[in-house]
């Protein structure tokens, strides 16, 4: 939701979508580096939103 400034939803919608991309099981957490590899973001840019 920080980063997206979508609803908790959309987020949630959004980690499944990555996780099904990256062949992750539902136990399994989402990286920040695959969040940005996924949406086309640097992660240092998102990083320092985070902070």
């Amino acid at each position: 939701m920080i980063i997206t400034g979508r609803s908790d939803r959309y987020g949630r919608n959004l980690i499944k979508k990555i996780k099904d991309y990256f062949q992750k099981e539902q136990h399994q957490v989402v990286t920040v580096e695959e969040f940005c590899q996924y949406m086309g973001l640097q992660p240092d840019a998102v990083l320092k939103q985070l902070r």
